[in-house]
């Protein structure tokens, strides 16, 4: 018999196959517009014996059988995949296994009755983004061309990554006078920037995604954030060609740093308490909870409870 955590799921590597626990609820995570894995109406350790005359009967989030119904591949042997999940399919799907064992001296039947439940969960990968900080030293701090300098620089980032559909938001500059043990006083420029997958036409970009499009935009904004990295790399070159407008603002060696950045789109979130097995994921908002934006945890309703799975407001 497998050992198994509170509300932990079992994945058997191969088979996609998850197995039932009548101790207690397993969790299953099922990414959007996918199919579910096999869910087996019985634990490991029964489904090595023989059964006779097994009866299988699977109850929805919704309350209704699963049989016959259109988006269910339930077998004969009692495994049910839920088909091109979404978000509205989360929630409890219960199953309750009745079979007979036969006493071998009097050849009495007796009827077991065994209950398993899954709470299944519909997720999403995360969107990245990657937080950019550089610094540059300038002749001072009350200069016009150092916001002018900033200006430019983003237009060239940009145009560097446009082609990925990826832009640069939220850049901000402070300058700041250090006082350095070899130069005396110096002035510094200390940039920052996000590298956003949702650059102009990335919506466009996902139209011939038949699925989800986050491997799609999570693949683009890292070859963005890598050629960002490849161009701080080369910038003294580009600082002589393409700035020299501003001649006295240069590069600080190695100051550049990358830090990726996750969030989730509205209705999902991430709760490493919760979803440990999940922890990376943005899982599905359950009830009495929402996200209205692309924040990375959902909130608690104060008042109106949200009944429903990846609730975007109260």
């Amino acid at each position: 018999r497998a050992e198994l955590k509170e509300e932990q799921s079992i994945d058997l590597i191969g088979k996609n196959e998850i197995y039932g626990d009548t101790r207690h609820e397993v969790n299953v995570y099922v990414k959007v517009f996918t199919n579910s894995p096999f869910l087996v109406c019985m634990d490991l350790a029964l489904s090595q014996e023989r059964i006779i005359d097994p009866n299988f009967l699977w109850i929805g989030p919704d309350g209704r059988d699963l049989q016959g119904q259109g988006y269910v591949n339930l077998t004969e042997t009692g495994k049910l995949m839920v088909m091109g999940f979404s978000v509205s399919m989360s929630g409890a799907y219960s199953c309750t296994l009745s079979h007979k064992v036969i006493e071998t001296t009097t050849q009495e039947e007796t009827e077991i009755v065994e209950s398993y439940k899954f709470m299944v969960y519909a997720y999403r990968e995360a969107d990245h983004a990657y937080q950019v900080s550089v610094r540059f030293t300038t002749t001072h701090c009350r200069l016009k061309s150092n916001g002018l300098f900033v200006e430019n620089l983003n237009k060239i980032l940009n145009s560097t990554i446009s082609h990925l559909t990826c832009h640069i938001t939220e850049s901000s500059y402070k300058c700041y006078s250090i006082r350095t043990p070899k130069n005396g006083l110096q002035y510094e420029l200390f940039v920052n920037f996000l590298v956003n997958p949702f650059g102009p036409g990335w919506e466009e970009v996902c139209h011939g995604i038949p699925y989800d499009c986050e491997d799609v935009t999570n693949s683009r904004v890292r070859q963005a954030a890598e050629r960002i990295g490849k161009f701080f790399h080369q910038l003294r070159n580009i600082l002589k060609d393409e700035l020299h407008a501003v001649p006295t603002i240069l590069y600080v060696g190695n100051s550049f740093s990358m830090t990726p950045i996750d969030s989730c789109r509205p209705g999902f979130g991430k709760n490493h308490h919760t979803h440990q097995n999940c922890a990376s994921c943005c899982v599905v908002c359950g009830p009495g909870t929402y996200s209205p934006n692309n924040e990375v945890t959902c909130r608690s309703c104060a008042s109106l409870q949200a009944r429903m799975y990846g609730a975007k407001s109260c």
